[in-house]
């Protein structure tokens, strides 16, 4: 069993001073660790009947695409505004200083599935509560929130309560 966070590199001061980035790409570039992540995950999620894993741009995307088709679901990607070519659904949400918007394709998720939402990271958890929220309005069911780092100190959970949340690494 590879140590996880031993693949997380720390990059201080990006994307701004003050910040201390957890940064993922060593864990993607060695293929026994992203293995051992998606194994990891599938593993959890192969019994829960998941119609779709929605990645959470952009890194969530990796996670979620190998993962769904590992547990023979669906991948859907969740945009910034005006990524999509397609009809879209957003979600207006808060950031530290001003708002942000996500976007799903109306037609991304199917009323009644059962859904995995799935990122890279879990901060301070709003873009992932506007993801739930996105999911919802299809009328989705999220079944979890899985995450592969959560900082814990940020207390992202919190904007996600009453949701099943998971992570593999947690600071």
């Amino acid at each position: 069993m590879i140590d996880l966070k031993s693949k997380i590199r720390d990059v201080p001061d990006f994307p701004k001073p003050g910040i201390l980035f957890k940064d993922i790409t060593p864990l993607l570039g060695d293929v026994k660790a992203f293995q051992q992540v998606i194994d990891t995950l599938a593993k959890r999620y192969a019994t829960r009947q998941i119609d779709y894993c929605v990645g959470i741009e952009s890194r969530g995307f990796i996670f979620a695409s190998a993962l769904a088709y590992r547990i023979d679901a669906g991948f859907v990607p969740v945009r910034k505004k005006g990524k999509l070519p397609y009809t879209t659904r957003s979600v207006e949400y808060d950031l530290e200083y001003g708002t942000d918007k996500i976007e799903m394709h109306v037609d991304g998720v199917h009323p009644k599935s059962r859904v995995l939402v799935v990122d890279d990271l879990l901060a301070t958890g709003g873009t992932a509560k506007a993801t739930c929220e996105l999911i919802e309005k299809s009328a989705g069911t999220v079944v979890e929130c899985a995450f592969v780092v959560e900082l814990e100190f940020l207390k992202g959970r919190d904007k996600l309560k009453g949701r099943e949340v998971f992570s593999l690494i947690q600071y």
